[in-house]
């Protein structure tokens, strides 16, 4: 934070959960101008936007709501439908960083006379680019990869020095109601489970399930099923797993090897960093999945060679380029 001057203004997205507290109480004990303020995403988060509310008075700061639930809906729910729809494995969340939360918020921040909006992101920032938290176990980097420079200067992520039991401890004399409570999930909206969400929303597509030429199935959909799945597809005499998606004919392929690529080509490319191309560097195809390393050329996008064969890697997904711990940037994987 040694980038901020005294006078600052910095509004803090606050959910009502640890990691936003604990970021609106480390800039209140550094001594910033710091207010709160919730992001009304959906009709179902009363209880989180009275308990940030709270927090705020506490901590004898002003608090705001901010109302985006039409914008969230049309940018990204809708968004991660259409995907599904068209046979891809999206993320929401890189949508939601980029457009939302440090997207509109942002916007709405400066129009209030913010001069910075923070966050409860485990990740650091340092001299305009962004790398890596501290806690690698909680680092959120991977979902930082479409920002643009223009947001990333207007950004402060104050957790990203410290581990998760550390952050619990700046919390610890507010009380909070939801010390306990589990992480919050990577689809947010789909608030039972995935596929009951995609079943509500996009309703079933019957078709056949063919292993090599062989017709061994029926699925109810291909947008229930992931590719490297295994679990759920309901057949006897395996394992099998997913390996293909023909949303043309409306046929799920299996096979009992795990699907394996060594390269992958991206699409809607940003980088936060410009390297020369081609150069080495470790690429992560997934949250919570390691980064491996690989060889990226250019032409008409990336195209990724990855050192070892990589499982389960699917269209639609980040892949997020990392050189050590900073973040270079990333791609859609097509």
């Amino acid at each position: 934070m040694d980038r901020l001057k005294r006078d600052d203004k910095i509004l803090v997205a606050m959910s009502g959960g640890v990691d936003s507290s604990a970021t609106a109480t480390l800039l209140k004990r550094e001594g910033f101008f710091v207010a709160g303020a919730f992001m009304r995403l959906g009709d179902d988060n009363l209880n989180a936007e009275k308990e940030a509310k709270r927090i705020a008075k506490k901590l004898s700061i002003d608090f705001y709501s901010v109302d985006l639930r039409e914008e969230f809906k049309r940018e990204i729910i809708d968004d991660f439908l259409n995907e599904y729809v068209n046979g891809n494995t999206p993320n929401p969340c890189v949508n939601c960083n980029q457009k939302i939360k440090t997207g509109l918020f942002l916007e709405k921040a400066i129009s209030l006379g913010f001069d910075y909006v923070a966050t409860g992101h485990y990740a650091i920032i340092r001299d305009g680019s962004i790398y890596r938290g501290v806690d690698k176990e909680k680092d959120q980097s991977y979902f930082l990869w479409r920002l643009s420079h223009d947001q990333i200067k207007r950004l402060i992520f104050p957790l990203g020095d410290y581990r998760k039991e550390d952050v619990r401890k700046i919390v610890a004399d507010l009380k909070m109601s939801v010390l306990d409570m589990k992480e919050s999930m990577e689809v947010c909206f789909a608030k039972d489970s995935l596929n009951k969400f995609l079943l509500k929303e996009i309703g079933e597509k019957p078709g056949k399930i063919i292993d090599g030429k062989k017709e061994v199935g029926n699925h109810s959909g291909l947008w229930f099923y992931t590719i490297g799945q295994r679990k759920g597809i309901g057949l006897s005499g395996g394992p099998y797993f997913v390996t293909e998606k023909d949303y043309s004919k409306n046929i799920l392929m299996v096979g009992k090897n795990f699907p394996e690529l060594k390269s992958v080509h991206l699409k809607d490319l940003n980088w936060l960093s410009y390297p020369k191309f081609p150069f080495k560097c470790e690429v992560q195809i997934r949250y919570r999945h390691s980064a491996a390393p690989a060889l990226i050329s250019f032409k008409d996008g990336a195209t990724v060679i990855f050192n070892e064969f990589q499982k389960a890697t699917a269209s639609g997904q980040s892949a997020v380029i990392y050189q050590g711990d900073q973040l270079i940037g990333g791609g859609i994987i097509c």
